[in-house]
């Protein structure tokens, strides 16, 4: 699943964990990834992993890397949906406003049509 973010996110990671960390990361997952995760390296994983699943950096509160690395989370697509007011209504969604002067939307019970 392509999300076109890969350039953003190397470099917020590399901003957010520093450059020599984010190096030190990047060449230790290569040489063993199940068994170096401990300490830094473990919590700068998870942050990179939470990075691209929801397109923010973790923290108090989280850093949100942008509108479009919000829709693009990966916890979206691996959830089959899409994230919370990214997507219109759909095709013709925009037809059955009816009068916004009723109560009922112009629909319905006490509606006039």
């Amino acid at each position: 699943m392509a999300t076109g973010l890969t350039e953003l996110y190397r470099a917020v990671a590399s901003e957010r964990l520093g450059a020599l960390r984010y190096a030190r990361l990047l060449s230790e997952a290569r040489e063993d990834p199940y068994d170096l995760m401990e300490g830094e390296l473990r919590e700068a994983a998870r942050a990179v992993t939470y990075l691209w699943y929801t397109g923010s950096w973790p923290g108090s509160p989280p850093f949100v890397v942008s509108p479009r690395a919000l829709a693009e989370g990966l916890v979206w697509k691996a959830a089959g949906v899409g994230a919370p007011a990214t997507a219109p209504g759909g095709y013709g969604s925009w037809a059955g406003s009816g009068d916004l002067s009723d109560p009922g939307g112009g629909t319905g019970a006490g509606s006039s049509a």
